[in-house]
């Protein structure tokens, strides 16, 4: 049995309890799939550059659809990218994200669906990077799994210790504001890894699409561990 397998198989488990993410109730709250793809004209080159612009046209987004978060990403072919020269290589542009994006005000709590340790955290703070960093290390039965949580505040890092155990269920961060999440528009990077490849408070978030293969092996799609939090399939 692979590590997909495993994952899918514990998951599967309805005695395996897996908890939210965020807040959310399914009777009165709704999402909206944000699609920051080449064919989302709205986004233009000005919105991009400029993130106080990129996040009034996110808050508009969720308001004028009466969503609670925006969401998606996952093997998303994405334009937005563009924006930051942190994702340009000599050979091949970095487009292809990772990880699944909630996208929501500065501020949002943010739980550990499982009990887990920590693994290692960094203030990744080039633009357009992750900005504060948080990736926790979980024993699934015999699968050991890792969380990316980027885009944080820098509050979230404070007292924190690798080996330090964060309990199922505990709100241990927080949606970071620009200034500390990359400069980006408030939300929260989650990314699944089975394997860390020797890094600590950092993985790629976004690859080469020419690499998309290898990547999406070792980081599995998070809407599996997400659909506990929104109630559906996300």
């Amino acid at each position: 049995m692979n590590a997909l397998q495993k994952l899918q198989e514990f998951l599967g488990d309805p005695n395996n309890q897996i908890g939210k993410v965020v807040d959310f109730d399914a009777t009165k709250d709704s999402l909206f799939p944000f699609n920051f793809t080449a064919s989302n004209t709205d986004l233009t080159p000005e919105i991009l550059a400029d993130t106080e612009l990129f996040s009034r046209w996110v808050d508009k987004q969720l308001s004028e659809h009466g969503a609670t978060y925006g969401i998606g990403g996952y093997n998303e072919h994405r334009t937005i990218y563009s924006r930051s020269g942190h994702f340009d290589t000599v050979t091949e542009p970095r487009r292809l994200h990772l990880g699944v994006d909630i996208w929501g005000p500065a501020g949002t709590s943010i739980y550990n669906f499982y009990e887990a340790k920590v693994h290692s955290f960094e203030f990744n703070d080039n633009f357009g990077d992750y900005g504060a960093t948080i990736i926790l290390e979980y024993q699934l039965g015999e699968l050991t799994l890792f969380g990316l949580y980027g885009h944080l505040n820098l509050a979230s890092l404070k007292d924190l210790n690798e080996g330090q155990i964060i309990a199922a269920g505990k709100q241990f961060a927080r949606f970071g504001v620009k200034e500390e999440n990359g400069y980006w528009p408030p939300h929260l990077h989650f990314q699944l890894m089975f394997d860390m490849e020797g890094l600590r408070g950092d993985y790629p978030g976004v690859c080469q699409f020419s690499k998309r293969e290898r990547y999406l092996e070792n980081c599995p799609d998070p809407t599996q561990v997400l659909s506990a939090t929104f109630g559906v399939t996300v």
